[in-house]
């Protein structure tokens, strides 16, 4: 064959996509593998003890038998899909639940398939592992005060997080909030981020909990960022902390961090200003999206200021599509009605009792409807303020993925099967995007507690295969 380019003519071209291509790599490196928290309990930090996180979780376990001591109350409370077919009256209800708990419930009769499952998987969550992840608050739930009394919170809170590390009692992720880096709070920031910090590692003799990360709310520009990180790497060559020990999550919670004055995106531009320094460090690892704030930003009264308002879509579809393959994680907000009971005491009478019944179970039905709202849009991870929404969390993950684990159960054990006999070629490449997918399905709904290690292999996989996440190395494994 006769060419019509020579190879010294195409070296420069080539040359320059090549370092194009790797800037690009380094940009977008993919999905993280890493596990991923599905939700973030934030507290004020003058509240905070070493087993805050135990304590928290006895308090779901309590809201939910007190509230839904039985699958088919709770399916009624939070509307899951089918509840409308299942019964209303005790006797009924009595009946269904004993004859479930003695036979079991198959998949045939979804209604009550579904309801007791995802009951079911509330229940062992809360039991294994009810708080994921945990943020001591030092700016809205801790508020403005003296700085001598925020001094001596900052201490506390480190010294019980270091109690906690030595006992056993943390969560398997935890940080703290500080407050902005605007003008008003930089100094005050800063301040405490020290003192925690400093305490800390003096407590511990110079290490961090696992997955500690330090949020910074109200972000506006890139400087704040650069900032923060600053004042991480002399904390850390001033101290046994590694260079890079100290990660950051950023909060999208003004319009200014969507938008800048130029109409640019911003928010990719400040994640990425935590890394600005080329050394390959990865500061940033997640951006929270701040409802209330937000909304406030736009101008919108308190009546509108909701989860589901377009206005909140459209800066998640922006964080979407700005962090798309950044292996940033992406959380949501919270619903900001607690779900608690009106009447208090031990003698209040029965119309009473039906009140805060019927108060929590709006109050859930809720937080459920505004968790499957995010999870629709593909934010995995979303904020809890009460111990009571805690069981919603978990049951509107399992119910969003329990919904669809049949089909996707039955198509990827045939995708595995097909492409493990197909050849390189032909429409294999089809099928292995279509098995990524669906092996992406299984990675996120083990990832949320939302089903078992037997669900995964009875789609012909195991959960080493779904957490490494390749479908095409499942494949190639298949054929060796």
């Amino acid at each position: 064959m006769k060419k019509i380019i020579k190879p010294e003519q195409t070296y420069k071209i080539l040359s320059n996509l090549t370092k194009a291509n790797q800037a690009f790599e380094k940009q977008y490196l993919g999905k993280s593998l890493m596990r991923q928290p599905i939700h973030t309990v934030y507290g004020g930090a003058h509240l905070f003890k070493a087993d805050t996180a135990k304590k928290m979780g006895k308090l779901a376990q309590k809201s939910l038998n007190d509230f839904a001591p039985d699958f088919v109350t709770f399916a009624h409370a939070l509307a899951l899909k089918g509840a409308d077919t299942l019964p209303n009256n005790i006797r009924d209800i009595e009946s269904l639940v004993g004859e479930s708990m003695e036979n079991g419930v198959t998949p045939s009769n979804f209604s009550s398939w579904l309801s007791w499952r995802v009951f079911d998987q509330v229940r062992k969550k809360l039991e294994r592992e009810a708080i994921e992840d945990f943020r001591l608050d030092y700016e809205d739930g801790f508020g403005i005060r003296p700085d001598d009394e925020e001094d001596s919170v900052a201490i506390q809170g480190a010294e019980e997080v270091a109690l906690g590390m030595k006992q056993g009692t943390l969560p398997p992720f935890i940080g703290i909030r500080i407050k902005p880096f605007n003008q008003d709070f930089v100094n005050r920031g800063t301040r405490t981020l020290e003192i925690f910090i400093s305490t800390l590692i003096e407590k511990t003799g110079g290490t961090l909990p696992d997955n500690f990360v330090v949020t910074l709310p109200k972000v506006e520009i890139q400087e704040q960022v650069t900032a923060l990180v600053e004042i991480f790497e002399l904390i850390e060559s001033n101290s046994k902390l590694n260079r890079g020990d100290l990660k950051m999550e950023i909060m999208i919670e003004t319009t200014q961090s969507v938008f800048n004055s130029q109409g640019e995106v911003t928010a990719r531009k400040i994640a990425n200003a935590a890394d600005s320094d080329n050394s390959g460090l990865k500061r940033c690892i997640g951006a929270h999206f701040g409802t209330y704030d937000y909304t406030a930003s736009c101008d919108l009264i308190a009546a509108y200021q909701t989860m589901d308002n377009s206005v909140c879509d459209f800066a998640r579809n922006v964080m979407k599509v700005a962090f798309g393959g950044s292996g940033i994680f992406l959380s949501d907000g919270a619903t900001n009605i607690m779900p608690v009971s009106p009447h208090r005491g031990d003698s209040i009478s029965n119309l009473q009792v039906r009140q805060n019944m019927e108060s929590v179970h709006r109050a859930w039905r809720l937080s459920y409807q505004h968790i499957r709202h995010s999870l629709a849009q593909g934010f995995y991870q979303g904020w809890d303020l009460h111990p009571a929404q805690i069981p919603v969390r978990y049951a509107a993950n399992a119910a969003f993925f329990l919904e669809q684990v049949q089909e996707s159960t039955i198509r990827l054990r045939k995708f595995v099967e097909q492409a493990s006999k197909a050849t390189l070629s032909g429409d294999v490449f089809d099928d292995a995007a279509t098995g990524q997918g669906l092996l992406n399905f299984f990675f996120r709904a083990l990832n949320s507690g939302a089903i078992d290690p037997k669900d995964v292999e009875n789609a012909g996989v195991n959960v080493k295969e779904v957490e490494a996440g390749s479908f095409r190395k499942i494949v190639e494994a298949r054929r060796i």
